[in-house]
């Protein structure tokens, strides 16, 4: 996606940033007398209007057309070029623990590897230390596994062909690896009509060698989809050694997009024509800066969402590519660093 100086200049841009106490706005319009507006209000006002973000573009046009639009009525955003939005829902939910019921469903006799994590201790002599909770409510262990076929005790690889051994199948880094045992797919139903019945929706998908051979969570992905679970699969999220770090990336992901998802949707309802008219003109911003769909906009990319935002701004209006002198701004009680064109948080 090209700089904000390279596109197209022919209608109204909103940018919002929505946190958890105000809503700041600003707006941009070539044609108008007055191009540009900046104003804030209150992210949670229920006796005057119900979505913030909606209630600002509504000011935005009501402005730049130089007539009140009615705050009963679906809004026409025909003129408006682009929205591009920060928010802090996933962070304010992540914080104060308020997100979705969720299940992790891993490979069997891993039920616990969450729990111990890497037991890392950075404060070694912290006789105080409280292990922060998981964000899963329950564990289903899957009965699959695989592993590696190349190395046995000694580091030197042995010769594979697998085309001489139907247990043997070829991973996505070009490893053969051994299928020691397949989901038994109609096994794995019964346990999803068991979590169904629990009241579960959202399910953290994370089993063994995962990000090599991804076949075993695909085909449980697909099942669980089919059946009406929301489903955050580690290998699609974070395609990448270490189980632990792909576990908590999944479980942050179900816990924190369903709640994604259905500010998504009634936002788009404030538009005419819904989602149709809004989905080409909105776009949302990531925890690393960039910006993204909605269809693609998920919990685990939204973390960082509304203070990724203020590192942005700084990093363009105060960082100085020729002279490399290091910036460092505060926002939202986060200490971050910009030197070299990287943030260091």
């Amino acid at each position: 996606m090209g700089s904000i100086d390279q596109w197209p200049q022919n209608g109204i841009r909103i940018a919002i940033d929505r946190g958890g106490t105000f809503t700041d706005v600003h707006a941009y319009a070539t044609n108008a007398k007055e191009s540009e507006l900046v104003f804030k209000l209150l992210s949670v006002d229920p006796h005057n209007y119900k979505d913030a973000p909606t209630e600002g573009i509504r000011r935005v046009l009501s402005h730049f057309r130089g007539k009140p639009v009615p705050r009963d009525e679906a809004l026409d955003i025909s003129d408006v070029e682009s929205i591009r939005m920060g928010t802090t829902i996933a962070t304010n939910a992540l914080l104060e623990r308020q997100g979705e019921r969720v299940a992790l469903l891993t490979t069997k006799g891993f039920r616990d590897l969450l729990v111990i994590g890497n037991q890392a201790r950075p404060h070694i002599f912290d006789l105080s230390i409280q292990k922060l909770l998981n964000l899963y409510d329950k564990v289903v262990e899957i009965d699959e596994r695989i592993t590696m076929e190349e190395f046995l005790e000694n580091p030197e690889k042995k010769a594979v062909d697998i085309t001489q051994d139907d247990a043997l199948a070829m991973s996505v880094t070009g490893e053969p690896v051994r299928i020691l045992k397949k989901p038994n797919l109609e096994a794995v139903r019964t346990q999803l009509t068991q979590l169904q019945a629990e009241g579960f929706s959202s399910l953290a998908l994370c089993l063994i060698h995962s990000y090599m051979y991804p076949h075993h969570e695909r085909e449980i992905a697909q099942l669980a989809r089919s059946m009406g679970f929301e489903v955050s699969v580690s290998s699609e999220l974070q395609p990448s050694i270490k189980m632990v770090s792909r576990g908590n990336s999944a479980t942050a992901d179900a816990y924190l997009s369903p709640l994604i998802r259905r500010y998504v949707k009634s936002f788009s309802t404030g538009f005419q024509g819904g989602m149709d008219a809004v989905a080409a003109k909105l776009l949302f911003m990531q925890s690393d800066g960039g910006l993204c769909s909605w269809q693609n906009f998920s919990g685990l990319r939204a973390i960082l969402s509304g203070p990724a935002g203020g590192v942005i701004g700084y990093a363009r209006s105060c960082y100085d590519p020729a002279d490399k002198t290091p910036v460092i701004g505060l926002q939202a009680h986060i200490l971050v660093q910009y030197a070299i064109g990287k943030e260091v948080h």
